[in-house]
């Protein structure tokens, strides 16, 4: 696997290794000691798969306390993946980063702990797969406003479309509102 340090600090592009043969295809999307080479030192403890019809937006989610180190890969599909840094002591407080990720290349997004992370899926049927390091909590979890200007995320949604959001994605904070992490 090659690991390609991204804009902001601390994100990771993984590019799988991929072996193809008249059968089809295989790749590692997880090897301790190869992520652990490439600096990324990850303990996961939930895998998650989520569904998505074409405009689905997901996000931008994170939780304080119990932060979640994310890996994400896309299953079928295709996404518009997005991230922001919430770190206050990071020189990058504030910043989002875009990255597309589909299901014909083996690549993966590392995302640590401090971050909001949401998608927009491109393609029916669209389906992410995404490790995390900590376990899901209700009453941690938080919603960073997906359209919110400061962010300056350009999403691609076609000209008169609209996004298909949750009540709970519809309604996140703002970021001078939003609680962030030191």
């Amino acid at each position: 696997m090659r690991a390609v340090p991204l804009a902001l600090p601390g994100l990771v592009l993984i590019e799988h290794r991929r072996f193809e043969d008249p059968r089809g295809a295989f790749f590692e999307s997880w090897n301790e000691r190869a992520f652990a080479a490439a600096g990324i030192a990850a303990r996961f403890v939930q895998e998650n798969v989520s569904v998505s019809a074409a405009l689905v937006l997901r996000g931008l989610h994170y939780q304080i306390p119990h932060a979640q180190g994310k890996l994400v890969r896309v299953l079928a599909g295709e996404i518009f993946d997005v991230v922001v840094d919430l770190r206050r002591a990071s020189p990058a407080f504030g910043r989002s980063l875009a990255v597309s990720l589909d299901a014909t290349h083996a690549q993966s997004l590392w995302v640590p702990p401090g971050f909001a992370h949401g998608f927009l899926a491109l393609a029916p049927d669209t389906r992410v797969q995404y490790k995390v390091t900590d376990f899901w909590s209700r009453e941690s979890e938080h919603t960073l406003a997906w359209n919110d200007p400061a962010l300056g995320i350009r999403w691609p949604i076609p000209e008169g479309g609209a996004p298909l959001l949750s009540d709970k994605d519809r309604e996140g904070a703002l970021l001078a509102q939003a609680e962030t992490f030191p």
